[in-house]
């Protein structure tokens, strides 16, 4: 499967939401920038009043005490304004990276799944953990940096000027060598931020593939090959980190010249200038001053440059998520139990001209349990995922009560649910873990759905009940106690279609029957189609679907296809044996 990362925004996109976000939070964004101009301002009050010393001392006045007061003054309130400016900062962009977040996960979470796949999940994951990280940490440190540096080196620059316009000169004629600076370093330096993004992406899905994949690894002796693979995209990061601090050095190293050229040239111009009474002593050391004040800001540039290039790409990589189409809104709806489920000439294909499905056509009757059985790698994930509409096929059309399925014109999705072997707890309390299908169902209907599942016993024995915290930070639950939730909410959720995709696969031999009763009672009156692990859920069926290399190879029901001694009858065999044995 060729890998198709998600977009990624360019400059002209991404200061255009930017700028979108700063009108969002007008009076956030004009406070952060009076305060950073104030404070820029006041630092340039102390160099001129050490300049007015000299010459005052120079023309035999006695000024000392009050230019030191002055200084005092505006150094202290540079320092207030300057923490009024970061703070004012944080409050125009918590905001904004806020909304930045949810937007983002907003669009993730509609991602349909065939382009996570091509995307791989380690690109996703990326961009939602590291990427969100280093943005924000880059509001609260390095943004702060960068635009007061940016605003204090301007008008340092224009009150050099308005000094003596001689030595203000002497400043600004330096500035074309910062600029062949950046212009050297700029384009080299953004795509290896950019390529150090993508490879810590590769590097998370390599990570992820190698701990999903330990056990099949450890089975068939293949895990030097996954450890060789994650030191590979490891190591290419780590390359890729010491070729941008090698670039940084080497942008140092051509600003600590133009620091040097441009004090000599002050220096040497204010000594011609003084020397013919053109300006005077106190003038020159105020632009020496004024220059030398500029190494704090050049330098804070140069020393943050790195990670504000780091969180520029990481915000190109996010706004490219965050400026996909908006997953399309429902405009019509199909009742609970109306219609059969009609897949169509269904085939589907990850790899192009690599079928997974082959025109495959199924209809599930009203109130019908389904079970797909099959050898691993027959399509009977990829025919479940379709058939619960998170899935697009390739060719074919799904149709759900007589009307083809189309997430823009039907709200249908609502009421079908789709639950998969992979476990997950959701942080929070237990009723909330539930409520998150119907949030406003009451006690009685959520102990109702553990009661019908048989997960209320173990509930029941948590420390708080139903208000106990589980997921991450709170109670750790077993896989078969995360599936009995997850079979909980289809209860409480009350959908019309379900499908089970290996849904109790991660039970041990001691879950497995709790599982599948439960799993039997969620899908009760409801239209369902099972992705069976275990034979006896196919048993139980209404009907057998046997499906063997994309296609459906025998259907009937258990005692039908088990009369025709096929392919379900040899698996049904194996199956008991195995299970005679152990």
């Amino acid at each position: 499967m060729s890998q198709e990362l998600l977009p990624i925004s360019g400059h002209r996109q991404t200061f255009r939401f930017l700028g979108r976000m700063a009108a969002a939070n007008r009076r956030a964004t004009a406070a952060a920038a009076g305060t950073t101009l104030l404070a820029s301002v006041a630092g340039l009050v102390p160099p001129w009043a050490i300049g007015k010393i000299v010459n005052d001392i120079g023309s035999g006045h006695d000024t000392i005490f009050s230019q030191a007061l002055v200084i005092c003054v505006a150094t202290a309130a540079a320092a207030v304004f300057g923490g009024l400016s970061v703070s004012a900062m944080a409050s125009a962009g918590e905001p904004a990276l806020a909304e930045l977040r949810e937007e983002v996960l907003d669009r993730a979470l509609h991602l349909p799944a065939d382009r996570i796949e091509r995307a791989t999940t380690g690109d996703l994951l990326s961009r939602l953990s590291e990427d969100v990280r280093t943005v924000s940490q880059g509001l609260g440190n390095v943004v702060p940096v960068i635009v007061s540096s940016a605003v204090t080196i301007a008008l340092t620059a224009v009150g050099t000027l308005a000094l003596d316009w001689r030595l203000g000169l002497a400043i600004v004629s330096v500035t074309p060598l910062f600029a062949m600076g950046l212009r050297w370093y700029l384009p080299r330096s953004e795509p290896l931020y950019r390529e150090e993004r993508i490879a810590q992406g590769e590097r998370a899905e390599a990570l992820l593939t190698g701990i999903g994949a330990a056990p099949t690894a450890r089975a068939f002796g293949i895990g030097t090959r996954l450890l060789h693979r994650i030191e590979d995209t490891s190591e290419r990061v780590a390359a890729l980190t010491v070729s941008v601090f090698r670039m940084s050095l080497r942008f140092l190293m051509r600003n600590n010249v133009t620091e040097l050229v441009g004090l000599v040239l002050i220096l040497g111009l204010g000594f011609v200038l003084v020397r013919r009474n053109l300006t005077t002593v106190g003038a020159v050391t105020t632009a020496a001053l004024y220059f030398l004040r500029l190494f704090t800001p050049i330098a804070g540039i140069l020393f943050t440059f790195d990670r504000f290039q780091a969180v520029g790409a990481a915000l190109s990589r996010l706004v490219g998520i965050a400026l996909m189409p908006k997953p399309p809104v429902p405009e019509g709806h199909l009742e609970p139990g109306q219609g059969e489920i009609v897949l169509s000439g269904i085939t589907h294909e990850y790899t192009p001209g690599t079928p997974v499905l082959r025109d495959v056509s199924l209809r599930i009757a009203p109130g019908e349990r389904v079970a797909l059985v099959g050898s691993t790698g027959a399509g009977k994930t990829t025919l479940g995922a379709i058939a619960a509409g998170v899935l697009r096929p390739s060719h074919g059309v799904v149709s759900y009560g007589g009307q083809p399925y189309d997430p823009v014109r039907t709200g249908v999705r609502a009421n079908v649910f789709l639950i998969t072997q992979d476990v997950h707890a959701f942080a929070g309390t237990v009723r909330e873990c539930l409520t998150l299908v119907r949030p406003g169902a009451s006690d009685q209907e959520v102990r109702r759905a553990l009661d019908v599942t048989g997960a209320d016993r173990w509930v029941d024995a948590l420390p708080d009940g139903l208000d106990t915290v589980v997921g991450e930070e709170g109670n750790r639950l077993t896989a078969d106690q995360v599936q009995q939730l997850a079979l909980a909410r289809v209860v409480l959720g009350d959908p019309w279609f379900v499908v089970l995709d290996e849904a109790t696969a991660e039970a041990g031999s001691a879950g497995a029957r709790v599982l599948e009763a439960a799993a039997t009672a969620a899908v009760q009156g409801r239209t369902a189609l099972i992705v069976a692990h275990r034979l006896t859920q196919a048993k139980l069926a209404d009907r057998v679907l046997v499906m063997h290399d994309g296609a459906i190879a025998e259907q009937g029901t258990h005692d039908e296809l088990l009369a025709r001694q096929g392919r379900y009858s040899r698996l049904w065999q194996a199956w008991s044996d195995h299970h005679a044995t152990t």
